[in-house]
């Protein structure tokens, strides 16, 4: 199969990552992924959006965020960019009991998402100080 690559840049504004989602699922519905894994890619596409919005970029409503998606060997890459520095510190595993019962702030429970739904997932920080991260979803 042949590499098809789309690319959406979004305002950094809370709700704006669900432009991202739509055009994920869309994308990956023409590439022939089976329902199910949409859903996942819809979660990890929002997911890292948000954290890029609210964590890489701090909320600054002059910056952006750009998803970048492809498809290459049965697999669907997404790539999310922000302006700010990358992931110092990872938060600790969330404790899903304690978040469900409110006992427990869900920080760090959308990294542990994707790294629960994605096949692979990679933190990097980019030549133009902005920070990427990198998830692959196989097909099916």
């Amino acid at each position: 199969m042949s590499t098809q690559t789309i690319e959406v840049r979004l305002a950094n504004k809370l709700g704006y990552e669900r432009i991202a989602m739509a055009c994920s699922a869309s994308f990956a519905q023409m590439m022939g992924m089976l329902p199910e894994r949409i859903e996942d890619l819809k979660t990890i596409v929002s997911e890292a959006a948000i954290n890029a919005m609210e964590h890489g970029n701090k909320g600054r409503p002059d910056a952006k965020v750009t998803v970048s998606i492809n498809c290459q060997d049965n697999t669907i890459y997404v790539m999310v960019t922000d302006e700010g520095n990358g992931i110092k510190h990872f938060p600790p595993k969330p404790e899903i009991e304690k978040i469900i019962e409110d006992l427990e702030s869900p920080v760090g429970f959308g990294l542990f998402l994707i790294e629960q739904l994605a096949d692979q997932v990679e933190f990097n920080k980019e030549a133009n100080g902005g920070h990427m991260v990198k998830m692959a979803i196989k097909m099916g």
